[in-house]
């Protein structure tokens, strides 16, 4: 089991001609550094995990398999079907799906044959508190339907599993709205694999912990319906920390490691760059100190008004290395973080939403972005370093891909009665948008929204943007962990 289970804007300033012609200049990340001084530095870049009690989370479901005992005779799914071998097939897909994903799947030894001994099976997981259970059924007869019925009511989420042969839409019309629940009736069994990933990311969800840098006060808090631990600390936290640090060789080398991987360095000094590594560290020290999974920071009212660099690189590097970093204290943020790096293994962006009429389009602008925009596995996109809108700093600048399918994710924190609304959308990138000439956040990311019209009134705010199509996926996580959809 988890553990914890059940558990304004930037400091702008007046642009000299000077600082016109520094901003304007174009480098090599080799040339700023020098390519082999910047190799080794590189070489000496820590990396950096997350360290709170959602990372050392393990997972834990119940499965069964249910049918009824002897052939199958005439009644579905008929004595043409191998009951036997399609257990032993899904048996083995699951135990693989469990290993790949780092969770314990406790597989029944013998199928439920009987209503009687499903109730016992869902009795002794309500008395356990799995994380979920999976219920696959081998039959369309008798007790299947009902096994499914009673674990989905069960108050565990449940996944159930209905390969072709095990239903009819009469055995799953009665079921489909119910929450806390999802079927997956299709012989494809990325379904219920990613059913499994669902409950593992719901389990690791309620017990990450992450560390909110804001104001004067310590305090706790977690978020209605997705359990994330919020552990607020003030922001003089951060300003102390990076103040009593000096510039030491670790900054050095990550600060070698950004530049080396950049396409070309725009504006950005090296030592605009180190400066970003510094807040980096900083915001990494604090993480171990909070035992967190995560950060956040009302970074714009704590360092706005100072000369320390705002932590759009420190945060774009977090993302890069699987670490929910939200920008501006945004909660909602946060959650749209933590679900989409949990469910598809990917960093997002999150932005400030932009209305563009001529194209009936949504620019997301923001001045932090991850570049392995992928996945965690795959290589990162093409980026340039360079300064975020108010011409100091430097933040990493990636290329999205035109024609690239996007989701945009939303999280809406529960209020009074209503709760936790996701707002989903989904399209494909038509632009990277060039500031200058044009203002505003110097990552701009223009995306056609399927079925978006209506771009002025368009919902949400700070929305994360990822790659791929997962509009369906989010749906079902809603439905599994009752939380509300909003399909826009």
């Amino acid at each position: 089991m988890c553990p914890n289970r059940c558990a304004a804007r930037c400091h702008a300033r007046r642009l000299s001609r000077r600082d016109f012609l520094r901003a304007s200049t174009v480098v090599t990340g080799a040339t700023l550094l020098g390519g082999s001084q910047a190799d080794a530095l590189a070489a000496g870049a820590p990396a950096f995990a997350p360290c709170g009690p959602g990372s050392k989370c393990v997972p834990a479901i119940r499965v069964a398999f249910v049918r009824r005992k002897g052939d199958y005779g005439m009644r579905w799914p008929g004595q043409v079907y191998d009951g036997e071998a399609a257990r032993a097939l899904y048996t083995r897909k699951i135990q693989e799906t469990a290993a790949a994903l780092k969770m314990n799947a406790d597989i029944r030894p013998a199928p439920l044959y009987s209503l009687a001994e499903s109730e016992a099976w869902i009795g002794e997981a309500k008395a356990a508190k799995p994380d979920g259970l999976l219920v696959v059924l081998l039959d369309r007869q008798e007790h299947a339907w009902p096994t499914a019925a009673r674990a989905m009511d069960s108050g565990i989420p449940t996944v159930v599993y209905s390969p072709l042969g095990s239903s009819f839409t009469s055995n799953t019309a009665p079921l489909a709205e119910k929450t806390g629940a999802i079927i997956y009736a299709t012989d494809d069994f990325t379904w219920p694999a990613y059913g499994m990933k669902m409950l593992h990311a719901g389990a690791r969800m309620r017990a990450t912990r992450i560390v909110v840098i804001q104001g004067k006060q310590r305090r706790e808090a977690v978020m209605p319906d997705l359990g994330i631990q919020l552990r607020y600390v003030p922001a003089s936290t951060f300003t102390d920390l990076y103040k009593s640090l000096g510039e030491t060789d670790e900054m050095r080398a990550l600060a070698a490691q950004f530049i080396r991987r950049a396409k070309k360095v725009i504006g950005a000094t090296r030592q605009d760059v180190i400066n970003g590594a510094h807040s980096y560290v900083v915001a990494r020290k604090i993480m171990e100190q909070e035992q967190a999974d995560g950060i956040s920071m009302d970074c714009l009212g704590a360092l706005g008004p100072t000369r320390m660099s705002l932590p759009c690189l420190a945060w774009s590097r977090m993302n890069y290395d699987s670490i929910p970093a939200g920008c501006e204290a945004d909660i909602g943020a946060v959650g749209a973080h933590v679900i989409c790096q949990y469910l598809f293994d990917r960093p997002g962006f999150q932005q400030d939403p932009v209305p563009e009429t001529a194209r009936k389009a949504i620019i997301g602008a923001h001045c932090s972005c991850p570049t392995k925009l992928n996945g965690f596995d795959k290589p990162a996109e093409p980026y340039v370093l360079r300064h975020h809108h108010a011409e100091r700093d430097a933040t990493a600048h990636p290329q999205w891909r035109i024609g690239q399918p996007v989701t945009s994710l939303d999280v809406l924190p529960a209020a009074k009665d209503k709760p936790t609304t996701l707002i989903i959308s989904s399209g494909r990138v038509l632009e990277n948008m060039k500031v200058p000439p044009a203002g505003g956040c110097v990552i701009s990311v223009m995306v056609k929204f399927d079925g978006v019209e209506d771009v002025l009134s368009y919902p949400g705010f700070h929305q994360v943007f990822f790659y791929g199509n997962f509009r369906q996926h989010l749906v079902d996580f809603c439905r599994l962990f009752k939380l509300q959809p909003q399909v826009v």
